[in-house]
C-alpha cells in the first residue's frame, strides 16, 4: 500500500529540522541516515507509522527534547510519537554521561513494543553499517569520532544485539548481528597488528 501524505510531511518535516546537521565526522548530511532507517524500516514490512517514526527517530533528541515530541505527537499522532519516544535515549541537553545513558537505552529496547524494536535496530543497523565502510576506509582512526571509543562502542553495539535478540528476533537484528561480526573481526584484527610481538 502506498503511503499517504502524512509520511510526506514527514519526510519535509525531518528535512527541515536536520538540514544544518552531518553524521558524525564527515560532511555527508544527516537526513541520509534518516532515509536509510525509513528504507530499512519499509523493506521489513514496517507499518506508515513505522516509517514515518524512523524519519522522526532523532528528532527530540537533536532538535528540541519532549517539546518536539510534543509537536510530532500533535501532528502525526499518538503511535508515530510512542515508537519515536522508545528510540530517544535521552531528552536531556547537555546529555547525561554516556555509559550509563547507554545501558539505560539498552534496558529500555529489551523492553520496547515490536514496533520501537524495528525502529530502533533499523537506526543502529545503518549505524553500524556506516561504522563498517569508514573502519575499511579509516582504520582504528575511526573511533575517536565515538565518545565511547572503540570499546565503548564495540560493547554497545554488541549489548544491542543481544537485547533486541532476547526480545524476539528478525531479519533486521539478524543483519545488525552479521554487521557486528565483521566490525568486531576487523576491530580484533586491527588491535593484534597493533600489539608489539613477544
Amino acid at each position: 500500500m502506498p503511503y499517504g501524505e502524512r509520511f510526506e510531511e514527514a519526510l519535509l518535516y525531518a528535512a527541515r529540522l536536520h538540514r544544518d546537521q552531518t553524521r558524525k565526522g564527515t560532511e555527508v548530511p544527516y537526513v541520509t541516515h534518516l532515509l536509510a532507517v525509513a528504507a530499512i524500516v519499509g523493506e521489513n514490512d514496517g507499518t506508515e507509522d513505522e516509517v514515518v517514526a524512523a524519519l522522526l527517530h532523532d528528532a527530540p533528541e537533536d532538535r528540541g527534547g519532549k517539546k518536539r515530541l510534543e509537536e510530532i505527537r500533535a501532528r502525526f499522532g499518538e503511535e508515530v510519537a510512542e515508537i519515536v519516544d522508545g528510540c530517544t535515549d535521552t531528552y536531556e541537553d547537555p546529555k547525561p554521561e554516556w555509559r550509563p545513558r547507554k545501558e539505560a537505552y539498552i534496558a529500555q529496547v529489551a523492553k520496547a513494543s515490536p514496533s520501537v524494536r524495528l525502529v530502533s535496530a533499523a537506526d543502529k543497523l545503518h549505524n553500524a553499517r556506516s561504522i563498517l565502510t569508514n573502519l575499511r576506509a579509516v582504520g582504528d582512526e575511526l573511533w575517536g569520532r565515538f565518545t565511547g571509543g572503540k570499546e565503548g562502542t564495540l560493547w554497545y553495539y554488541r549489548a544491542l544485539v543481544e537485547a533486541y535478540a532476547g526480545a524476539g528476533s528478525n531479519p533486521v537484528v539478524d543483519e545488525l548481528d552479521r554487521v557486528m561480526r565483521e566490525i568486531e573481526a576487523l576491530a580484533h584484527r586491527a588491535g593484534a597488528k597493533k600489539r608489539p610481538k613477544a
